[in-house]
């Protein structure tokens, strides 16, 4: 059998692609490119001059906006310092207004020690021969200073014993809480030292437990043990009794077949 022949034929690409012809060309070529339209000098500047009115309008839009901002700004401003300034006006008001109380009761109690004074000092004018009655008077009005100072004393004293009272009050609570504190804190201790001293004793217990458990264990096996030793013996004793009787019994045969 003959090999088989597989030889192709070698073509020249470049010599195929003459005889092809020309080719068709399916897209632009670079002459096309090249040749394309393209804007003037003057085209180019309209269309930057567009560019640049675009950009302006907007530019003035955000002015428009930033400008309305700046209004709304203006007004809620001018509402917040207006309401602080009613604010400041209400508190001067008020503040007028107790000085002026203040004032009239001072003025009110000028013109009572006045009309008081005055109505003395037309009693004694006119009543210049009754000496004795402006005597009464004057110890009388001496008895009422003397019983306003000694209730307006009254009323301190009252007031710094209530503050006293008020303070002592105070201290028991502290001391009574301070106590009520220690003995609960003394209690936690006691228990905490019952606790430990019952699981030390537990403890202790269940150590003594363990220990006897452990001496009997190896009592137990120390007995085991004897007992196999003793067994073992016996059983070498027994060999060597059954190994001297079979000696025995030869040495017998021995001799009656002499």
């Amino acid at each position: 059998m003959g090999k088989r022949d597989n030889r192709v034929a070698y073509i020249n690409p470049i010599a195929a692609a003459r005889a092809r012809g020309p080719v068709q060309n399916s897209g632009p070529t670079i002459q096309d490119y090249l040749s394309r339209p393209r804007p003037t000098w003057e085209e180019l500047k309209e269309q930057l001059e567009k560019k640049k009115k675009g950009s302006r309008a907007l530019a003035d839009f955000e002015d428009k906006m930033n400008a309305k901002w700046k209004k709304e700004l203006a007004k809620n401003r001018e509402k917040m310092l207006g309401e602080k300034d009613k604010e400041r006006d209400k508190k001067s008001v008020e503040k007028d207004e107790k000085k002026d109380k203040k004032e009239k009761k001072k003025k009110e109690k000028k013109k009572f020690n006045r009309h008081s004074s005055s109505s003395s000092s037309s009693s004694d004018s006119s009543s210049s021969s009754s000496s004795e009655s402006d005597d009464e008077d004057e110890k009388k009005s001496l008895k009422k200073k003397r019983k306003r100072k000694k209730s307006f004393s009254r009323r301190a004293s009252d007031s710094s014993d209530d503050e006293s009272d008020a303070e002592s009050k105070k201290k028991r609570i502290k001391e009574e809480f301070d106590k009520d504190k220690d003995e609960k804190a003394h209690r936690r201790k006691r228990k905490a030292e019952r606790s430990h001293k019952d699981t030390s004793s537990e403890w202790s217990a269940y150590s003594e437990e363990e220990a006897a458990e452990a001496k009997k264990k190896r009592s137990s096996e120390e007995r085991e043990k004897f007992i196999d030793k003793s067994k073992k013996k016996r059983k070498k004793k027994h060999k060597k009794h059954g190994r001297k009787k079979k000696k025995m019994a030869a040495s017998q045969s021995d001799s009656d077949l002499d």
